[in-house]
């Protein structure tokens, strides 16, 4: 009887925590992650390149991974080796440079100081939530100091769409054509950003944010980019002719662990339901798909799998749902050379098995008791 609930708690996408799995117990899979993945002073180590390259994003899904976790030790640790390595010593004064790591001459230092507006909206919103389960007032000034400096640098007003979330600061925009890419904006997010920082901007930022995610899947496959033309409106980006691969998967991904109760969440699910019937088809979700022609190409990693788990769940696709999840479970945190893959395989699987949820507000549900009255 308990197995049959908890199989139907994963199928329906309801938050229903297992005692015996969620509650005091700690997250096997985080604490796999950081043995492979997190030094000692708090850095993601990607060592799949020669550079063992540190990006934002590494840093960011840390601090929301840690925060799930309830494991206040590695989020300050990592908090405090990006704010000291990545943005000078002041986050909230310069937002973080998007990627670190060793030179041809053997020093280690900023590669790329240009910052990456995901990375930034993840640092603010996992800041914000920390505050509040934590009761820390610091994280909380922190994460709204992180947001209203990513409206000043990130965030641009396009003709025709309104105010936009721009990748990065700098190298998006030409000519009166913006680059944009829908996987940096989960709407939950977005949401809590809105709701921490008061800025009725974010509003508007939510709106343009939707138009991009559906402009992204003309025919229910997200794209990595998408251009945008003051007179013409969405284009094909020119440099990846529409390919949806990489970047692409985290979009379902965010869509599909929006709450039931989020106005965007049935939307954005029949707008990506091509990808779900795709998978449903599939052992490994398609690598690269061209958006215009629906040619597709390769296998996906396991964290392809992982990224899909949320909407196989809410769609009830019981038997796809069972084979991807058995896939992520076989396969993944293995090695320290797939981190990106493993990012999406703790995102999936710690949605799918209750350590974590997002309420309509964006607002952080987790599986431990937060320790303060407002964490509720």
């Amino acid at each position: 009887m308990r197995r049959a609930v908890r199989t139907l708690c994963i199928v329906i996408g309801f938050f229903c925590v297992d005692a015996a799995s969620a509650a005091g117990t700690g997250w096997p899979a985080w604490e796999r992650f950081k043995t492979l993945y997190l030094s000692a002073d708090g850095r993601v180590i990607d060592a799949s390149v020669p550079e063992h390259i540190t990006t934002s994003e590494g840093q960011s899904y840390a601090l929301f991974f840690a925060l799930v976790a309830n494991d206040r030790e590695s989020f300050a640790k990592v908090l405090a080796w990006t704010q000291n390595n990545l943005s000078g010593g002041d986050l909230a004064r310069t937002l973080p440079a998007w990627k670190w790591g060793r030179t041809d001459d053997g020093t280690w230092r900023v590669l790329d100081r240009n910052p990456a507006a995901d990375s930034d909206l993840w640092i603010a919103y996992a800041l914000g939530e920390a505050g509040r389960l934590w009761c820390d007032s610091g994280y909380t000034t922190l994460g709204r100091s992180v947001a209203n400096r990513v409206l000043r640098e990130e965030v641009t007003f396009v003709p025709g769409l309104g105010p936009t979330l721009l990748p990065g600061p700098k190298g998006f925009v030409e000519h009166q054509t913006w680059r944009l890419n829908a996987s940096y904006s989960p709407i939950q997010v977005l949401r809590a950003i809105a709701r921490q920082s008061k800025d009725r901007l974010w509003n508007d930022v939510l709106k343009s944010s939707e138009r991009v995610i559906v402009a992204s899947a003309p025919h229910g496959f997200a794209a990595d980019w998408i251009q945008y033309e003051a007179n013409r409106g969405f284009i094909t980006d020119r440099e990846t002719r529409g390919a949806g691969s990489y970047n692409a998967i985290r979009v379902y991904l965010w869509a599909g662990m929006l709450a039931p109760s989020e106005p965007l969440h049935g939307k954005l699910a029949r707008q990506l339901r091509p990808m779900l019937a795709s998978a449903e088809q599939r052992a490994a979700p398609v690598e690269t798909v061209d958006t215009n022609t629906l040619a597709m190409q390769g296998n996906g990693s396991p964290g392809f799998s992982a990224a899909l788990l949320p909407m196989l769940s809410n769609a009830r696709s019981t038997a796809a749902l069972a084979t991807h999840k058995s896939r992520v479970e076989a396969e993944s945190l293995q090695q320290d050379t797939a981190y990106y893959s493993d990012v999406l395989s703790l995102f999936g699987l710690g949605w799918i098995d209750a350590r974590y949820h997002f309420e309509a507000s964006g607002q952080l549900t987790v599986a431990w008791k937060p320790s303060c009255r407002g964490g509720r």
